[in-house]
């Protein structure tokens, strides 16, 4: 069954958008936090250089 799920996944729109995993260091505590993004293949660098 799982093997319906993944190939409906591939299909379509879902290729055109990639997960961005940044870390980012928190200016209360000092510690480093990961910010999750879904973002389109054109924006990936755009997002990455902020």
């Amino acid at each position: 069954m799982a093997k319906k799920t993944v190939a409906s996944l591939q299909k379509g729109e879902g290729r055109t958008y990639s997960k961005v995993i940044k870390m980012v260091k928190s200016p209360k505590t000092g510690a480093y936090i990961f910010e999750e993004e879904m973002v389109p293949n054109e924006k990936v660098n755009e997002k990455l250089a902020k």
